[in-house]
């Protein structure tokens, strides 16, 4: 015979269990501040692909709070705030302007950054081990690879002696660019000499006559550059200077050559890092990524163009050769 007892807590468990299936699945809310690169819809497409291998998915379990400044940098301090405003569980920031202005919102709201050049050095985190704070993420290396595009920019062109930088120094990434430059130029016996773009304005007066002072480029890792990237394609082919990028889009568009991380792979570490998080992990105690995976791309039909013989060596070594 079943005790009444027994019937009431029996009862009550049914009335709990109905009750607790009946709540709705938790909703993740996240927060996506893009500075408007051209390569911004890839990025997220990619991030959220790598979402969904995590059970995560648009408009199901999590809602994506997509914020975009157009390339316009004195946009994003406004759109960061609306994020925190509608208290999203986390932000993800694909660029250093994006993710200082997401740290400058908020010091609660975990932050995850994907490409950053130079995290310490514009102040996102204190270190890789343990970042402190609310942020997190995803460093491509870009100020660490500027003596390895020197170095590929005095194989292709041998008789280099004054590489110009291209820098846009309104970003703190710029402060990093010009501190590894001429030390790694001094390694290779060249000179470098500062390209500074403020404004849209710039590009003109800054290339007219360039050819006169250096024979090659380096453009800084800067988000700015990918937004005007047609634009320093063709000043420097009509310049006939060789000039080397990190994002391996500028090649694919007709640049000489690019050397940097898959940004692909960068992405889906982020996602990584979001899926620990959402799941109770602190952004202080889950260490700033460095890239694993590495892509030097040629442009062929530009070298030819710019009267270059590219060498066999840097040819057998190319992830891509645009032919």
């Amino acid at each position: 015979m079943i005790s009444r007892r027994f019937f009431l807590a029996s009862t009550g468990a049914l009335i709990f269990l109905r009750h607790a299936s009946a709540q709705p699945a938790k909703v993740w809310r996240i927060g996506y501040l893009a500075s408007g690169i051209p390569e911004d819809p890839a990025y997220l497409e990619g991030f959220k692909d790598e979402l969904r291998r995590f059970g995560y998915v648009d408009g199901q379990n999590v809602q994506i709070e997509y914020r975009n400044a157009g390339g316009r940098m004195e946009a994003l301090p406004a759109l960061a705030e609306e994020l925190v405003r509608l208290n999203v569980d986390v932000i993800v920031t694909p660029t250093t302007p994006t993710s200082r202005a997401a740290k400058a919102a908020t010091s609660s709201i975990p932050i995850v950054f994907t490409i950053v050049s130079d995290p310490i050095g514009s102040g996102l985190v204190t270190n890789f081990p343990h970042p402190g704070g609310n942020v997190t993420g995803m460093t491509d290396m870009g100020v660490d690879l500027i003596a390895k595009q020197l170095n590929l920019l005095k194989e292709l062109v041998p008789h280099l002696k004054r590489v110009g930088v291209v820098g846009y120094p309104v970003d703190k990434v710029w402060d990093g660019v010009w501190r590894e430059a001429p030390a790694a130029a001094r390694q290779l016996r060249i000179k470098v000499v500062p390209v500074l773009i403020r404004t849209p304005n710039d590009f003109d007066t800054a290339f007219a006559g360039l050819n006169r002072r250096v024979q090659a480029l380096l453009v800084a890792p800067q988000f700015f550059f990918s937004v005007h990237r047609q634009k320093i394609i063709e000043l420097a082919a009509s310049s006939r200077l060789p000039a080397t990028h990190e994002l391996r889009n500028f090649p694919d568009e007709g640049a000489l050559m690019s050397y940097g991380p898959d940004y692909g792979a960068i992405v889906r570490k982020a996602a990584r890092h979001v899926d620990k998080i959402l799941r109770g992990a602190k952004p202080a105690d889950l260490p700033v990524e460095q890239p694993t995976e590495y892509e030097l791309v040629i442009n062929l039909k530009t070298a030819k163009a710019l009267g270059l013989t590219v060498p066999q060596s840097m040819l057998a070594r190319a992830n891509a050769l645009i032919r």
